[in-house]
């Protein structure tokens, strides 16, 4: 009998980073269930299901979808070794004393109250399991304050907080949590949006998810509650 194939959630898979994650999940030879809004995004994404690479669909901003969703593939899949939340998102905004109540609800709901529903679902059955991996996709530029980005600075910092408790929570558990903070990453909305950037400079999403997936691996096994900075040397 081979040895048991580790189990890996991804959430945010049909991105550019949260799909190289899942990808470097399935070279490494994890069974992979890989999570977004919609299954079409993960297609289009990640191409077809396969034996080790499963699609699901569900509003991480919503704790009953998300609970449902990852209550169904842990019943069929078993409990998670390596959990990645790879969703978030940013808008430039306000002044932060003309931000909005729908503005900053939306960015706290997409960065932090998005991991926030994964951790309640995801926990219980790792702490049964005995142990784990879990990685958050926090960002470099919210570690200070900016013109127009108080409320995603805010919510990526709160993100930051909540992985630092609860690896201090979950650390006699066996469960590892961290978070690593990219500065800008090499994606193709990105390159549209600062198209006279020098994206050299950027973060591609397979050398992250390289990160990522050290985190998960046993080689990490001394690190936990960090925050851990990802960004070219050039």
């Amino acid at each position: 009998m081979g040895e048991a194939r580790k189990h890996a959630l991804v959430f945010g898979a049909a991105g550019s980073l949260g799909g190289a994650v899942a990808e470097a999940f399935v070279r490494e030879g994890y069974v992979v269930s890989a999570f977004d809004r919609d299954r079409t995004l993960l297609g289009r994404r990640l191409g077809g299901e396969t034996g080790v690479l499963s699609f699901h669909g569900c509003d991480l901003r919503d704790a009953r979808d998300t609970a449902s969703a990852i209550k169904g593939v842990i019943a069929s899949a078993g409990a998670p070794d390596s959990v990645c939340h790879a969703t978030g998102g940013f808008e430039m905004g306000e002044a932060v004393h003309e931000i909005s109540t729908d503005g900053w609800m939306r960015m706290m709901a997409i960065n932090a109250e998005s991991f926030l529903n994964v951790a309640k679902s995801v926990i219980p059955p790792m702490r049964a399991a005995g142990g784990g991996s879990v990685v958050a996709v926090g960002a470099m530029g919210a570690q200070g304050g900016a013109p127009g980005m108080g409320a995603y600075a805010a919510s990526k910092r709160a993100l930051q907080a909540l992985v630092e408790a609860m690896a201090d929570e979950q650390r006699d558990r066996g469960i590892r949590v961290n978070a690593v903070l990219p500065s800008i990453i090499d994606t193709p909305a990105n390159r549209a949006s600062m198209p006279d950037a020098d994206c050299s400079r950027w973060v591609s999403p397979r050398d992250l998810a390289s990160v990522v997936l050290f985190l998960a691996s046993n080689a990490a096994r001394a690190v936990n509650g960090a925050a851990i900075p990802v960004r070219h040397l050039a």
